[in-house]
């Protein structure tokens, strides 16, 4: 007896069904959740085709100062020229493909690559190549550093790999226009927390847009503050807006300060953003391959001056904590699990976890190029 075919590329996107009403549906396939081939897929379709969330404004507010990330496994580097200018680019030298800045923020006059010593300005051009005399058929003028599409709102700042078909404005319009009154752009960077996870980067999407379903059983401090009942979801182009009242809380530093109304907005493909009153904290989900990714907790206040807002930034930054290693616990559990023989796909509450099948929705249909 031979042994069976492993499915094409095109079976494995096709074995999910993004059309069913969500009372029929099914998940995407356990397999995407570790296959080489849908992360590739990913990488080219879904992070290089989408805005993505780069740095904060503050990190390249004045002329010379700049900030690095790596994005499913791409290096970025943004810089604000000494023109005023802000600018994105690949962070690889045309040389030796080593990074141009190894620094995740700073201030610079130029950009020297650390290996060869190959020099760019900060608009991309390259000006020093030490030792290149006699080198045939070498234009200076075509190596700069390869340009990406950049966008700035702030307190934040996103780049687009490709040229985006739509701007960022377009692209992010439910959130932008939503927050518009909310005064983010006055809102002050207080600090920030790294976490590395055992699991893909999707595990961590569907567990936020569950619409709550797990708050009551993983979460039981923010669950005492949250009035489920009214925990209600939204679909909105590239997005999904999640939202409920806030109520008095048992749990001293969650009722300080978790109050107001919870915003939990998704932005696809790997953005998070938490708003309560007077605090926002942002989630940025970076895979780091197939089955392992990085979260950037980057936190926000009104107020960061004072003995009185250090403390409150204390509470809120440690609720976060918490919450997150509850995260981590059930996400990397799920990760090992979406590997078992006795499981290929889940079923959605019809109740709850509209916002989950949506992420699976617009997946697909970016990795399918629809």
């Amino acid at each position: 007896m031979g042994l069976a075919m492993s499915p094409t590329l095109e079976e494995k996107l096709l074995a999910f069904d993004g059309h069913l009403p969500l009372a029929r549906a099914r998940t995407i396939p356990s397999s995407w959740y570790f296959d080489e081939e849908i992360y590739a897929l990913e990488r080219e379709r879904v992070f290089a085709g989408s805005w993505l969330l780069a740095c904060r404004s503050d990190q390249v507010a004045e002329p010379g100062a700049f900030a690095t990330i790596e994005m499913a496994g791409e290096p970025v580097l943004v810089v604000r020229g000494e023109d005023g200018v802000l600018r994105a680019f690949y962070n690889v030298c045309r040389h030796r493909a080593a990074q141009v800045i190894n620094l995740p923020d700073g201030k610079a006059t130029k950009l020297r690559c650390r290996y060869h010593g190959w020099t760019y300005d900060l608009a991309g051009r390259l000006r020093g190549v030490p030792e290149f005399d006699g080198v045939e058929d070498f234009c200076r003028d075509a190596q700069g550093l390869p340009p990406m599409a950049v966008a700035e709102k702030p307190p934040f700042v996103f780049v687009h790999q490709k040229m985006p078909a739509l701007s960022l404005d377009d692209s992010l319009a439910p959130f932008f226009e939503r927050t518009r009154d909310l005064g983010l752009d006055r809102l002050h960077f207080a600090g920030r927390k790294e976490y590395e996870l055992g699991c893909n980067w999707k595990v961590f999407v569907d567990n936020f847009q569950d619409g709550g379903y797990h708050v009551n059983t993983v979460h039981p401090g923010l669950a005492s503050a949250l009035d489920y009942s009214k925990y209600r979801a939204e679909n909105l182009g590239l997005s999904c807006l999640q939202s409920a009242p806030m109520v008095a809380s048992d749990d001293a530093q969650v009722g300080k300060t978790r109050t107001g109304q919870a915003y939990y907005w998704w932005l696809f493909p790997n953005l998070m953003v938490n708003l309560y009153s007077g605090v926002m904290d942002t989630n940025l989900v970076l895979p780091l391959g197939p089955d392992r990714c990085r979260v950037i907790f980057d936190f926000y206040f009104p107020d960061v001056e004072g003995e009185e807002a250090r403390r409150f930034i204390a509470d809120s930054m440690a609720v976060a904590h918490q919450v997150q290693l509850e995260d981590m616990g059930v996400c990397e559990e799920v990760q090992r699990g979406l590997k078992s023989a006795s499981y290929k796909t889940g079923r959605f509450s019809v109740k709850r976890e509209t916002g989950g099948y949506y992420f699976h929705q617009l997946l697909a249909g970016r990795l399918r190029a629809e």
